[in-house]
Parts: C-alpha cells; sequence; structure tokens
C-alpha cells in the first residue's frame, strides 16, 4: 500500500527523511552525485531561499509501509508564468524506486495540487533557478554528471510515460579535450575572433582575483538576463535570486575562467566555466562539514574537469562574429588551465547551426536531458 504525504517544512524530520532519500536510492551507483548539502536544504526553506519570496512550492513524501520509496517537488513559479505569460506548474526533485504505482501516486499528488492553484500543464523537471539544471537524463548513464546537472536512474522515462508525460525537447552536454579538438579548426576562430576584436572594437576582460571577480558580477547577471534570461521559456533572475547566483559564483569560481566581452563599456557577452569539483564532492557526500570543505578547496585547484556553463551575447550584437571570440576564450580558458577534460554544459538541440559548428570543432555530445510536460486537465493513469 503506497502511501503520500505533503512534508510539512518545519519538520525537521520530514525534512531529513526527504533529503536523505536519495543517499538510499543511489547507493550502488558511483556517478551519481549529491547537492551540497546546504544548497539541498535551502530548497525546503521557506524563510532562507529566494524562490519564496514570489512564489511557492509543496513536497511529497512515498511511503510502503514505513519506508519511504518515492519523492517530489511542485513549483508554481509566478514569476515565470507572469513572465512568459502561462499557467504551467514545474516538478522537481523526484526520485523514486522503479515502481509505477509509487510514481503515478507521487505525479498525482503533485498535479491535484497544481490544479487547485488554476495550472493548467505541468513540465519538468525544472528547478527553482537557472542554477539548479534542467530535464531527466534518457543517454549518457555511464558518465559523472557535471557539478549542479540532474542525474537519475535509467528507469525514470518509463515511470513518466506511465504518469502521462511527453518528452518536449531534449538538451545535450558536450566533452572536449586539447586531445580531440580540431586545432586547425579552432586556429581558423582565433583568427576570426581576433579580425572581429579589431574591426568592431571589442575586448576580452578576464580576471585574477576574486575581487577583481566580485566587482563584475553584477555585470555577469546582467548579461545572462539579457542574453538568455528573457529567451522563451526561461525567466529573468529577480534581485535575491542573482545575489544567491553571485555568492555561489564567487565561491567555486576560478576567476580565470570567466571573461566577460565589452564593446567599448558596454558588456555584451560572457563565457561561464568553473573547475568541476563534482568527484569531490560525491566523496564527501555533498557535506562542507566538518572536512568537506578542504577536500573541496584541494579539488578546485587540482581538478583536471571543467564544466562550461554558459556563453552568450546580447540578441543585438549577434551575427557580427562575437560568438568566435566567445569559442576562441573558451579554447584558451581550457588550455591555459591545465584541464584535460571540458563538459559543455546543457546546449538546447534546437540551436542546430551551433551544433554543428561544435561538432566540427572537435566536440563530442555525450550525455542528454529531455524535458517532459502533460496537460493537467485529467488525472494521470
Amino acid at each position: 500500500m503506497i502511501r503520500v504525504v505533503e512534508v510539512d517544512t518545519a519538520d525537521r524530520a520530514q525534512v531529513r527523511r526527504f533529503l536523505d532519500f536519495p543517499f538510499h536510492l543511489y547507493r550502488d551507483v558511483p556517478q551519481w552525485v549529491p547537492p551540497l548539502a546546504g544548497d539541498a536544504a535551502r530548497w525546503l526553506d521557506r524563510k532562507r531561499h529566494p524562490f519564496f519570496r514570489h512564489s511557492e512550492a509543496a513536497f511529497f513524501l512515498a511511503y510502503r509501509d514505513a519506508e519511504v520509496c518515492g519523492r517530489i517537488c511542485v513549483l508554481n513559479n509566478r514569476h515565470y508564468n507572469q513572465f512568459n505569460a502561462g499557467r504551467t506548474a514545474h516538478f522537481f526533485l523526484f526520485e523514486c524506486e522503479d515502481d509505477v504505482v509509487t510514481s503515478c501516486a507521487l505525479f498525482d499528488a503533485a498535479c491535484g495540487w497544481a490544479r487547485r492553484r488554476g495550472l493548467e500543464r505541468i513540465e519538468g523537471p525544472k528547478g527553482m533557478t537557472a542554477l539548479d539544471g534542467l530535464g531527466l537524463l534518457v543517454a549518457g548513464f555511464e558518465h559523472r554528471p557535471a557539478l549542479g546537472i540532474p542525474y537519475n536512474r535509467d528507469y525514470y522515462p518509463k515511470l513518466l510515460a506511465a504518469a502521462g508525460f511527453v518528452g518536449q525537447g531534449d538538451i545535450v552536454s558536450g566533452y572536449l579535450s586539447p586531445r580531440t579538438l580540431n586545432k586547425a579548426a579552432f586556429d581558423r576562430i582565433d583568427r576570426v575572433a581576433e579580425r572581429v576584436r579589431a574591426q568592431r572594437g571589442l575586448r576580452v576582460v578576464r580576471f585574477t582575483s576574486r575581487r577583481e571577480l566580485r566587482r563584475a558580477v553584477s555585470d555577469l547577471l546582467n548579461l545572462y538576463n539579457g542574453a538568455l534570461g528573457r529567451a522563451e521559456g526561461n525567466v529573468p533572475f529577480t534581485p535575491d535570486e542573482a545575489k544567491t547566483m553571485a555568492d555561489q559564483i564567487i565561491w567555486f569560481a576560478d576567476p580565470r575562467l570567466i571573461k566577460l566581452v565589452y564593446k567599448a563599456d558596454k558588456p555584451i557577452g560572457f563565457l561561464l566555466a568553473y573547475p568541476d569539483i563534482s568527484e569531490a564532492i560525491r566523496r564527501v557526500r555533498g557535506r562542507l562539514w566538518p572536512l568537506g570543505w578542504f577536500t573541496l578547496w584541494r579539488a578546485l585547484r587540482s581538478t583536471l574537469w571543467v564544466n562550461v556553463n554558459g556563453m552568450g551575447i546580447l540578441p543585438e550584437h549577434r551575427g557580427g562574429g562575437g560568438t568566435a571570440v566567445l569559442f576562441s576564450e573558451m579554447r584558451r580558458s581550457i588550455i591555459e588551465g591545465g584541464f584535460e577534460h571540458a563538459d559543455l554544459v546543457q546546449i538546447g538541440v534546437e540551436n542546430l547551426p551551433m551544433q554543428r559548428e561544435m561538432r566540427h570543432l572537435g566536440i563530442c555530445f555525450y550525455k542528454t536531458h529531455r524535458m517532459y510536460a502533460r496537460p493537467l486537465t485529467s488525472k494521470s493513469s
């Protein structure tokens, strides 16, 4: 008998059960990387997480007798719906044993909560902010995820199909190594980038310290909102969310890996990359204390992996070679940082021209996440 209970987020015992369940589910999966414990706890903290200042969420646990066998979060992101003129719920933090009865019970609870708020559609997995990653992993289960990117069991697509969900679009991640990159193609991009910088008066700002980077974070976040946050299906950061993201950028950053492109004194493009410390987070089980912080600090300085988390040019400056400047800087970041592996994180498959160019550069797309959706007009089967 499956019983679904809404979590009282003021009840520490219930919150702990919600947070602990993935450690049970993935205990024999070496690729799985837990979130940092503080970030995970913040998702359920209605006083601390900036999401709750404009929106609402509910968290559900499924029990078989006295044992937790699944969980889910459902979001009513008012900021997202207002910006996109829609009535969409998002599901997030879905984890479940390989049991259709349990997964359908969880989705029934989530969908019922969303219907009672007048929402008409549910999609996901999609989190509270852009930092939470997107989609359900459907290919590349043998690979460890990049920091902050979802990983799930390979039977999850079956569970979503049984609950009435249909795939809505794929998001791919690419692998690049200095050993496999197409040097001739990148050399040509470097020449184009140099010419574009001279002709258009562009300059690339690089950073050498966290102090310098902190002064530029507002420009970086404004660029994100202008280049990516206003695209269909996205939403700009609120000031509170921007502050949270800024703190996380500073904590994980290697300042050399973050680049801003300026035209005169106006920032028009960005490249955002991090040293990948997901393996170290896995070893410390997401916990910074008492000694986990030291393991992560060492990993930030020794990892051979880098995650390229985003690049963008303001719409009014696209088509003039700015992308070549970003690709050129991406290679420079990888080589000068001494990295042997790069993960280009979550690129929408609708951007086919960019994907073709990336393949020509030696980038292999090796992980795929998929967004799923269903209407809320009827209950799941």
